[in-house]
Parts: structure tokens; sequence; C-alpha cells
């Protein structure tokens, strides 16, 4: 029975049946009575553990095998009829090549199980801002972390209507999960995911990355809106007001912690508040005013667990407390509870590692181990954060007076800058890296380039991203976000972070307010404006950053800046014109501006 007339929806899904053959057909219609029994069925097959339900109520425990933990990007693709039109930054197959040879892997591969039917809307039902998918899958974890993470049920299909086509197909199956036969494809042209042979999180659950960034990105390039890897965030000042900021950063940079940033004692104690509108993913538009408005198109959180506690992130843990699914992190045997590294310093002693192996949790941590995955996560409602917005599901979105980038930089980039203009902020955020850490493999301090923080989710060319930003600019024109860049990472000689980050992230964010409303002078630099010292407010954390520091936090180094020059030159030569990327004339010439500026 389906849950729709729209026959464009009906005819897709009799095609994937045809092709998967499954022995039942379910359309999910979001009711709590279908998903309470898919619950129930998934604790009694074992695909889910049920929690403690009075200190977790309503929560679940999931394990995936141990060869599918992550999202794999050389098994993703980009299938789009021309090759340059997907670009150096993305895998790259023939689509006809690509649907034939997955079409062999997915005959027949539901036999024996049931195909979940999943209508599900990217962004506020109503909302002109949001987009409607249809996923099918053979998994009540799909299903399940789908129900939080979108918009789902029978009501999705009102945004569609009975004749639009504009709707994204997702074909999922966990198939045997086999790593050597693993595809994470999108067929932009198509408006198409296949996803199959894995079970874990962002591969599956196709309305994340796959449709919200790299379906989504392609779709706004056409119709005159952005999808981008952005948190949004706002701040209400003490008379009130609201000003909306996204924000985005490499992973590892602290993109959760500032969504859901906690201010500092001094700035509560005057008023200021900060609430969550989304902690991954922007979808912006012009309004009716021409300003630029943002929707967060997920109704979720997909966190990593590993590192948020009390202290990193009290908002987040708090998210976790109920209705969530937990997914590779350790069970306490104990009381049926979950526990991941940094939680706190007491790991279970009676515990469950992440791959199912019964383990004494203290001696397993002292030697070395890890008792969760590092990339283990949590799924959780976003109406459970303390700090979620009240405009949270306003279907018009939030209107965004700032955009700001940001990398993790030990030396050149100081504490906080603004562009000079868009075209200057979209050089900026193409200029957006991280040098590495120890956690990733690899040499440490090694720069990786990460343009927008969308390197694997631009679901087409990455020139014709950039020309894409810069076209938004022209459209924007004055009323277009200020851009900034920011840098929490800034080291001394022995390698110790000197600015405090964390809520003490408020005070950058402050400057960067009085900068959008024109209260607040700066200083012109050759890379752009940066403020005066004595306008970052350090009340409170005096004793921690000294005049000294604060010279070292803002300090434009001519040499360094030089050499990033140099490197930005190559960068946008060798590894994107060179492998067939279209940079953007107006970005070279920005290159020769931050030149000639600091040759001044």
């Amino acid at each position: 029975m389906s849950l729709t007339n729209n026959q464009n929806v009906i005819k897709w899904v009799d095609e994937m049946v045809a092709l998967c053959k499954p022995e039942n057909v379910v359309w999910i219609d979001g009711s709590a009575e279908q998903l309470d029994a898919l619950r129930k069925e998934a604790i009694s097959t074992g695909e889910m553990i049920e929690l403690n339900q009075e200190k977790l109520p309503g929560c679940l425990y999931h394990r995936t095998n141990p060869n599918d933990v992550a999202r794999v990007e050389d098994r993703t693709f980009i299938c789009t009829r021309k090759k340059e039109d997907a670009g150096p930054t993305n895998n790259w197959c023939d689509p006809q090549e690509m649907y034939a040879k997955l079409s062999k892997l997915y005959d027949g591969v539901m036999k024996g199980r049931t195909m979940y039917v999943i209508p599900y809307s990217m962004g506020p039902i109503g909302s002109p801002l949001a987009k409607v998918g249809v996923e099918v899958t053979d998994s009540i974890y799909v299903v399940l972390n789908m129900n939080i993470m979108t918009r789902m049920g029978a009501d999705a299909f009102k945004n569609l209507g009975d004749v639009s086509d504009d709707f994204v197909r997702g074909l999922h199956s966990k198939a045997d999960v086999n790593p050597e036969e693993r595809y994470i494809v999108q067929f932009p042209e198509d408006n198409t995911i296949w996803s199959i042979n894995s079970a874990y999180g962002g591969n599956v659950l196709l309305g994340k990355k796959c449709f919200a960034l790299r379906i989504a990105s392609f779709q706004g390039k056409n119709e005159g809106w952005m999808a981008e890897h952005m948190l949004i965030l706002g701040v209400k000042k003490p008379d009130g007001e609201i000003k909306y900021i996204t924000a985005a950063f490499p992973s590892a940079c602290g993109k959760t912690n500032l969504a859901m940033l906690i201010p500092p004692e001094g700035y509560k104690k005057d008023g200021y508040e900060v609430f969550t509108v989304g902690d991954d993913i922007a979808w912006m538009k012009p309004g009716e005013d021409g300003r630029l408005y943002a929707i967060n198109p997920e109704n979720g959180f997909f966190g990593v667990a590993p590192g948020t506690n009390e202290k990193s992130n009290p908002n987040a843990l708090h998210c976790t407390m109920k209705d969530t699914i937990f997914t590779n992190v350790a069970l306490n045997n104990d009381d049926m509870t979950v526990w991941w590294e940094k939680l706190d310093k007491n790991p279970p002693v009676n515990a469950t590692e992440w791959k199912g192996a019964k383990v004494n949790g203290v001696e397993y941590t002292a030697e070395g181990n890890t008792l969760a995955h590092p990339n283990s996560r949590f799924t959780a409602p976003a109406t459970n954060c303390p700090c979620i917005s009240s405009e949270f599901n306003n279907p018009a979105g939030v209107p965004i007076s700032a955009i700001i980038f940001g990398g993790r930089r030990a030396s050149t980039t100081p504490l906080v800058y603004q562009s000079f203009d868009w075209t200057h902020g979209t050089y900026m955020g193409s200029a957006v890296s991280s040098e590495t850490t120890a956690a990733a493999t690899g040499a440490v301090g090694v720069l990786r380039h990460d343009p927008m923080a969308m390197k694997p989710f631009i679901g087409y060319n990455v020139g014709d991203y950039w020309a894409h930003w810069l076209e938004m600019g022209e459209k924007l024109g004055d009323k277009a976000p200020k851009i900034f860049n920011v840098n929490w990472f800034k080291q001394d000689e022995n390698g110790n972070f000197i600015w405090p980050g964390f809520g003490d992230n408020m005070r950058v964010l402050d400057w960067i307010i009085k900068r959008c409303e024109g209260t607040v002078d700066a200083v012109e630099t050759a890379i752009g404006y940066l403020p005066k010292k004595e306008d970052i407010n350090v009340e409170g954390i005096e004793d921690e950053v000294t005049p000294e520091i604060m010279d070292k936090l803002l300090d434009v180094d001519k040499e360094l800046w030089t050499k990033e020059i140099a490197e930005m030159r190559r960068y946008y030569n060798d590894d994107i014109k060179a492998k067939g990327g279209n940079v953007p004339e107006a970005l070279y010439a920005e290159l020769d501006k931050i030149e000639a500026r600091l040759n001044k």
C-alpha cells in the first residue's frame, strides 16, 4: 500500500522492487505504532540492543561490522555523463557503466528480506527551502535513524504533491557488508543515490551527506541556492536581537562545540545566549528581502561520541539522554548504559567493547585499547538539545549576517580576520586547510586542503562550485553576509594552544557581530580586516590572554603569508587546474592582490 498518488514515486519504487526482489514491501508512514513494532523486531533479532529504559529512555544500541565503521571516500563516486563535470576532488565513473555494474549486485539482493520505503523531507515540511527524498532499504537500523535525522513519513509527500518528479531516489542494501563490493554512488544528473554493502550511518542514511551535500550542492548550483557543510547558530544579545551565523570547519576543528557554545560567565551575566539551529549542514537561499536565509535540512544530530562530555560539550551530551541510537560505543553490562573515551575517567569494569567482546574495561583501556570506536556515534533528535533555536522549524529559515571559515593552523593564520568583500571571502573559503594531528595517519603538521570544508562533499567540479559562490555574491550584492576566518588553534613555540577556545570563542563571535553591525573599527592588513587588540574582550581571562599573547594571536607574519600564497598558487595549479578543475580567474586575481599588499 503506497502513501502517495505520485506516479513518479510509485513507478520508481516498483522498479526497485523488481530489481531487489524483496519478500515484503513496507511503506514507512512515520506512525508511533509502526516505529514501535520495528524497534521490537530489531531488538528481538539482535540487530539492536535495548538500553536501560530508566536511565536512557527510548535509547537503543547498535554495532556495525568492524569492516564498516566510517565513510569510505575511495568507494564514493560522483557519476556524471562528462568526467569534467565531476572534477578533480571526486572519484568518477560513467553513469551507464556504474548502473550496469551495481545492478548485478542489487539483482535479488533482498530475497527473503523486507524492503522498507522511507519518504522523508530534508527541511521543515512545507518550507520553500525543503526537498523530498525516498529511500528504499533492507535495514531497520536505517529506518530508525532516518526517523531521527529527517522529517520521515507520509507528511513528507506534502511538499512533493501528486505530479512533481523532484525527489531524490535512494536505493540502499546492506547486502552482505562486503567491503570489496562496497559502493556509495551519487548520480547528480538523475537525482539518484545508490549505496550497497555498508550498514554504517553516513554511508546508508542517504539523507545525510549523500543528499544534503553531494546531490543538494548540484541542485543548488542549478537552482540558485547553496548547500554547505556549515553549522548555524544564533547569538542573542542583551537587547534581545538575535544575529545568525553559519560556519564551516574541517573535522576535528570544533564545529559541534561552536554550534552548541555556552557563553562565558561575564557574557551570560550581560544577557547573551547562543541557540543552535544546526550542527552540520546549512541550505541557504536568498529571501524576498534579498538577504541570505538558511535552514538546517536535518532533524537530528549524528555526532561523534568520543570526547563528548559534561565539560567539552554539555549540550551535546544532554541531547543523548533519551530516544537516541548509539552506534559502536561501549556497553556497561552492569546497568545497560553506554560509555566512550573521555565521557568520564571511569571505564566500566564489566564492559562490552564496540566489537562485542566482554572485557574488564579498566584493564582493557589501561593496556591502550579503546572501548568505543574512535568514530562511534550517537543519533539524537534535535528537539533534545537544551539550546535548540525557537526558529529551528521556521519554514522561511533564519537570516544570515556572517559566514565563518576556519581550520587548524599552528602559526600562519590569526585568531580572526574579515574579508574585504565577498570575492575575497570566497578566496578565503577556497583556502581552508588544516594541519594534520597525531590522530590522522601519516606525518604531523602536513597541510590538508579542504575548500569550504566541502572537499569530500561537492557533488560536481570544485572550480564550478567556487564560480557558483562568486555568482551568489553578485546576486546578493550589498545584502550578502560578511565573511570571516577564525583559527582557535594557534600555538606558542612549545606547541601549546594560546587561545582558550570553547566558550571563550564567544569573544570572537562578539567582535564578528559588531563588525556586521558596523559598531567597531578594524585594522586594514594585507590579508583582510583584523581586530584592534583592545576590541577583543578578554575580561576574566586577562591572565591567560595577556597583551603579548593577543599580539601573537593577531600577528600577520609577512614571510609565512608569502609562503601561504605560494602554496595556494601551487594548489590551484597542480591539485585543481592540472586535474581538470576550472579555477575562476577572480580567485587568481585575489592571490595577486594579497601578494601585492604583502610586498607593499
